[in-house]
């Protein structure tokens, strides 16, 4: 796709396309999400498969979450369930590599431009017949910045249908309003749709073969229910965004100096100054007093738009 030309809005957009037709990009820019298939090669997916193994091997010995596993709440070491793998870059080679892959960086680069640095990574799983739902919301309520050239790649570890949980998004939602994601003055990391007048009729569910990748904007709203399937939804995020994107104080974004920030730059240059766009802007403060999880902030929400099951329920 190297002869494709676009002439987006976005001062550091590409001039030429790597693998992203026209259409495609235009789509994006008006529904704030795409679904590409057969974006990672299957050797890569039975890699990663082997590794969240490993991982499951580890989450039995466990009794609580700790900095590198999430538990489920109905979690006992005799019916292990992991939630998520936090940080999979950090820990997985395989995984960091397909970070640095033009798999993942090539329709990247097309979207948000050449110069693309690391917000952060997880690896969300949700094992048949109860995988934990997550309540709707949008990442930039979570982590505000100086542009919204924010935007998240996933890696589909398993085919992904609608039986199984799949996350939905609603189209165009990235370009209105960021939502008050608080409830009682208190950030709750979550949404009610009938509070922002939506209806779950005009959602979309991004699904796909194991292999795909999907692509959802930092302020697309977006969520995913149960997985009540007999199989697994697996889910690798590599959440990134321009590199002259710089977090507005009082954002969840990890800051420890600007050296720090630097070393996660994932493609390109890097700067140090920042691009300002005049877009809404919601500082998600004051926090709970609960891990910093999104399954553990969205229990502050005193109504939920999906169901629980078992012992995940509350």
């Amino acid at each position: 796709m190297d002869d494709t030309v676009v002439t987006g809005s976005v001062p550091n957009e590409p001039k030429t396309a790597e693998v992203l037709t026209r259409d495609q990009i235009t789509f994006y820019a008006e529904n704030g999400y795409l679904v590409l298939e057969g974006r990672v090669p299957p050797d890569i997916i039975k890699a990663i498969r082997d590794e969240i193994r490993r991982f499951e091997d580890v989450a039995r010995t466990m009794t609580e979450s700790d900095e590198k596993l999430d538990l489920e709440d109905s979690h006992t070491p005799d019916e292990s369930r992991l939630r998520r793998i936090k940080l999979p870059h950090t820990q997985s080679k395989v995984m960091r590599d397909l970070m640095y892959s033009d798999h993942v960086l090539a329709p990247a680069r097309d979207l948000i431009g050449p110069n693309i640095r690391l917000h952060t990574t997880k690896l969300n799983m949700k094992k048949a017949g109860y995988g934990a739902a997550v309540e709707w919301h949008q990442d930039y309520a979570f982590y505000p910045h100086t542009n919204d050239d924010l935007l998240a790649v996933g890696v589909l570890i398993d085919d992904m249908g609608e039986e199984n949980g799949p996350l939905m998004v609603f189209p165009g939602s990235h370009t209105g309003p960021v939502h008050d994601h608080h409830v009682d003055g208190v950030f709750a990391g979550a949404v009610l749709l009938e509070a922002v007048g939506l209806n779950l009729k005009d959602a979309v569910q991004l699904t796909g073969p194991a292999g795909s990748i999907s692509i959802h904007h930092g302020r697309i709203l977006h969520g995913s229910a149960l997985n009540r399937s007999d199989r697994p939804r697996r889910l690798l995020f590599y959440e990134m965004m321009a590199a002259d994107a710089f977090p507005i104080m009082g954002s969840m974004t990890k800051w420890d100096g600007i050296a720090d920030y630097d070393s996660r730059m994932l493609c390109g240059e890097s700067t140090i100054e920042p691009r300002l766009r005049d877009i809404p802007v919601r500082i998600p403060q004051p926090q709970p007093n609960v891990a910093i999880s999104i399954y553990e902030i969205q229990k502050g929400m005193q109504a939920r738009a999906f169901e629980t099951i078992g012992a995940d329920e509350g």
